[in-house]
């Protein structure tokens, strides 16, 4: 099994990091896809109001243990730094 680490660029212009196991279906639960009402609730308190949501980045690891490490550290870095991460790499 993968797992992965992301981040998505919102709206508004904010950036999002989070773990998942299928990135696919994560970033349209963001994006509140889906027909039922607990479709468009799913994602992230924090995308819920700053919808549509792009995936910017994203990287996986064999265990949930290494991902939710480097899930942490994306998350302590700043701004600048999550732009230079997004620039250097491609999904």
């Amino acid at each position: 099994m993968r797992h992965y680490i992301y981040i998505l660029r919102c709206a508004d212009g904010t950036l999002y990091t989070g773990y998942t196991t299928d990135l696919k279906k994560r970033v349209a639960e963001h994006n509140g896809e889906g027909d039922t009402k607990t479709a468009r609730l799913a994602g992230a308190k924090y995308t819920r109001g700053r919808r549509p949501v792009t995936l910017v980045h994203s990287e996986f690891f064999k265990t949930k243990q290494k991902a939710m490490q480097r899930e942490y550290a994306v998350k302590q870095l700043s701004r600048a730094e999550k732009e230079q991460l997004i620039k250097s790499r491609i999904i």
